[in-house]
C-alpha cells in the first residue's frame, strides 16, 4: 500500500489515501518520490480549468529514486537519482520525430485519458483504477511512471532542488531561451510571477536581457523579482509607458495574454506559457501581425527536448546563473497538501514542495 494524495471530484479537495501500487510494466519505473513541486497545472484540474478523469492522483513535477525498473528498461538501475517530466514522449511520432518532444501525440492522449505512455494505470483503490496526472502523480510517497518521464541527474545534485526543473524551471526558462530565443540587449517583461514566471525572469537575466520588466498583483512577488534580478517592477493594473522586444505572459489568463501582447514592441515577440480555461478566446488586431511583423506564440514545457535542456539548465544553477533555489517559499509534508494548494491559489509561494520525508 501506498499513501497519495487523490482527487475525487472536481473542486477537492485532495485526500491522502492507502492505495495499491503496481509492479512496473514494460518500459516503466517504480518510483520512490523525494519532493513534488505544488504547481497551477494540478490546481487547474483540482478547480475544473483543465477537465481530466477522476478519481486521479494528483503531483506531476517530481524528483526521486529509481526503486525498480520493468522490462525493457537498461539505462536506470536502482539507486539512480531522476527527474520527471509531465509529458511522456514516445520518441517516434512525427512531433518526436522532428524534434519538439512536448507535443508528442501518443503522451497527449494518454495525459488526457489519465494513463502512463502505454495505456496502464498503476493506482487501485478497493479495485477500482485510479488515473495518471501527466504520466506522474507526484503526490505520492512512490509512483510508477512510463521511463520516457524520467530524465537521469547527478546524485550530488540536492533532490530538493532537481525537482524544479522538472517543470517550472523548465517551462519558464524554455520559453525565453527557446522559443523566444532572448538575445543580449534584448527588452524583456515577464507577467506573472509564479514558479514559472520567476524562472524565465532568472532565464532573462542569464541572457544578458535589458531591461527586464516584471509584473504581478503582489509587492511581495515584485521584491522577490528585484531581487532576482528585474530591472522594473510593476503593479499588475498600473499604467505601463514601453514596450518591449519579449514578453512572456504565465498567468493562464486571456485578459493578461491581451495585454502582454499589448505590451509587446513592434517586431517583438510574445510567448505564452499560461493555460487559460478551453472555452476562453483571444481577440487582437490581426493587421499588428503583419504591419508591425509581430510574433505571437504558444510554448509548451517550455518548447523543450528534456534529456538536452534539464542538464542545461542543471549546468547553468551550478554556475551561479540560474540560482532556482531561491524560489522555494513553502514545504510541507504530504498530509497537508491541501493548505499548500491554498497558498498556491492565494499568491502567496512562488514555488511550494510537498516533501515526502515530512520534514
Amino acid at each position: 500500500m501506498v499513501q497519495a494524495a487523490v482527487l475525487s471530484a472536481i473542486g477537492g479537495p485532495l485526500v491522502v489515501e492507502e492505495l495499491t501500487l503496481s509492479a512496473p510494466g514494460r518500459g516503466e519505473v517504480r518510483l520512490d518520490i523525494a519532493y513534488a513541486g505544488v504547481c497551477h497545472s494540478d490546481l487547474s484540474v483540482i478547480d475544473g480549468v483543465r477537465p481530466r478523469p477522476v478519481p486521479m492522483a494528483l503531483g506531476h513535477e517530481a524528483s526521486g529514486v529509481v526503486a525498480e525498473i520493468g522490462p525493457g528498461v537498461t539505462d536506470l538501475s536502482p539507486g539512480d537519482h531522476v527527474v520527471a517530466t509531465f509529458v511522456p514522449a514516445c520518441g517516434a511520432c512525427p512531433s518526436c520525430v522532428a524534434g519538439r518532444p512536448a507535443l508528442c501525440e501518443p503522451g497527449a492522449v494518454a495525459n488526457t485519458a489519465g494513463t502512463l505512455l502505454r495505456g496502464s494505470r498503476p493506482f487501485r483503490r478497493a479495485g477500482e483504477e485510479v488515473h495518471q496526472h501527466l504520466g506522474v502523480s507526484a503526490f505520492a510517497r512512490q509512483t510508477v511512471v512510463s521511463r520516457e518521464s524520467l530524465v537521469k541527474v547527478d546524485k550530488d545534485l540536492p533532490l530538493d532542488v532537481a525537482v524544479l526543473f522538472g517543470c517550472g524551471v523548465l517551462t519558464g526558462a524554455g520559453a525565453v531561451l527557446n522559443a523566444a530565443r532572448v538575445q543580449p540587449g534584448t527588452s524583456v517583461a515577464v507577467l506573472g510571477l509564479g514558479g514559472v514566471g520567476l524562472s524565465a525572469l532568472l532565464a532573462a537575466v542569464a541572457s544578458g536581457a535589458y531591461p527586464i520588466l516584471a509584473v504581478d498583483v503582489r509587492e511581495d512577488k515584485l521584491a522577490l523579482a528585484r531581487e532576482l534580478g528585474a530591472h522594473q517592477t510593476l503593479l499588475a493594473g498600473s499604467a505601463w509607458v514601453d514596450r518591449y522586444g519579449t514578453v512572456i505572459e504565465s498567468v493562464g489568463s486571456e485578459k493578461v495574454l491581451a495585454e502582454a501582447y499589448a505590451m509587446t514592441a513592434r517586431g517583438g515577440t510574445t510567448v505564452t506559457v499560461g493555460l487559460p480555461h478551453p472555452d476562453r478566446h483571444l481577440s487582437i488586431p490581426a493587421v499588428s501581425l503583419v504591419a508591425e511583423e509581430r510574433t505571437l506564440r504558444g510554448s509548451y514545457l517550455g518548447s523543450a527536448v528534456p534529456a538536452r535542456d534539464i542538464p542545461r539548465l542543471i549546468g547553468l544553477y551550478r554556475a551561479g546563473l540560474l540560482p532556482v533555489d531561491k524560489l522555494v517559499s513553502r514545504r510541507y509534508p504530504l498530509d497537508e497538501v491541501n493548505d499548500a494548494f491554498d497558498a498556491l491559489r492565494a499568491g502567496e509561494v512562488a514555488r511550494a514542495l510537498i516533501c515526502m520525508e515530512d520534514k
